[in-house]
Order: structure tokens, then sequence, then C-alpha cells
């Protein structure tokens, strides 16, 4: 069964029609084809907070707690965490790629520990898969190429099915194009 999602529904309905596509993604992507809510959730409110939007961000919390009920808090701190390190690891992981692999080709950058604390990776409130998932979709965002690739690489060794992580990336995808149309329809 498809979770319910009041909160979101009434947020995409004040997309302007000229983001009706839009409108009808947000609520597509989620339905659950393949990732459980928690999965699907998860990684849409991780890709929000990412994206820094507040409005996004809220409704799909609200949504989570309805259709999560006691797991609700481990897919909310997880998806805050896994935004938090991704802002961080995006940047720092892509900036060592591209030197490493640009046309000077500095390995040494690439051989350098990083020396950042990510231990919740570790150990998530909700589980590795459904963590690795929310990062996924944050790579995607930040079109991380190093990340994307550890990432995806992480949820196939769990036995995540390559179908679940286009899932995740559509999902993040669309968050964006939600974050941005609720921007665009300020002005």
């Amino acid at each position: 069964m498809p979770p319910s999602l009041p909160a979101l529904e009434a947020l995409r309905d004040t997309l302007p029609d000229d983001l009706k596509d839009l409108r009808l993604n947000a609520a597509a992507v989620l339905a659950g084809e393949i990732l459980d809510p928690a999965q699907a959730l998860g990684t849409a409110l991780a890709a929000a907070l990412f994206l820094r939007s507040r409005p996004l961000a809220q409704a799909l919390a609200a949504d989570i707690r309805t259709n999560l009920g006691d797991g609700a808090a481990a897919v909310i701190a997880d998806a805050t965490a896994a935004a938090g390190l991704m802002a961080m690891n995006t940047v720092y992981f892509r900036f060592r790629h591209m030197v490493a692999h640009g046309r000077e080709g500095k390995e040494s950058y690439a051989a350098r520990p990083a020396r950042l604390r990510m231990g919740r990776m570790a150990q998530p409130a909700t589980g590795k898969p459904t963590f690795e998932m929310m990062s996924l979709g944050c790579a995607a965002l930040a079109g991380c190429e190093a990340c994307i690739q550890s990432h995806e690489a992480s949820l196939l060794q769990f036995g995540v099915s390559e179908d679940a992580c286009h899932d995740a990336v559509r999902i993040a995808a669309v968050m964006s194009g939600v974050a941005c149309g609720l921007d665009a329809g300020t002005v």
C-alpha cells in the first residue's frame, strides 16, 4: 500500500500549473514500487534537507510521522545525518576526485586521509542499506562521481538491486525539482 502523503500533497498543490509534471512525479516516485516507505520517504527527506528546502522537509517529516509511527524518529534522524554528512562529503570527495583525475592528475590528493568524522554512517538508526540509499540520493544531487560510485557499490554489496538504487536517485531528482518549483512560486 502506498504511503499516505497529506502534507506533501498540500505542499505540491501549491506548485503552479506550469509544474504539473512535478506534482504528478512527487506522488509517483513515493508510491512504493520497489522501496519500502522508510527508504522512499527517508531518501526524500534527506534530499529535501540536503537541498535546504525547509517547507519540503517539514512536509516530508510530517508524512513520515504519519506513516511510520514508532519508526519515524529513526528515519528522520538518519535523513538529517545523511544530508549533513553528504553536504560535507560531496564537497571534499568531489574536490579530491577532480584534482586527482584532472589534467594534472594529482594522485597525491587521493592518497591523503580525509580525517573527517563519519561515524554515523557506520551505525545508522535505520540500518545500513536505508542510510546508504539516503546518501546515494544526496550524492546524486551534488553530482559527486566518487560518492555516487561508493554508495551505489555499497548498496549492491548489501543486496539492494540496481532498480532500488535507480528509484532512490529518481526520488532525489524529483525532490530537487519540487524544491526549485516551490522557490520559483515565490517570484
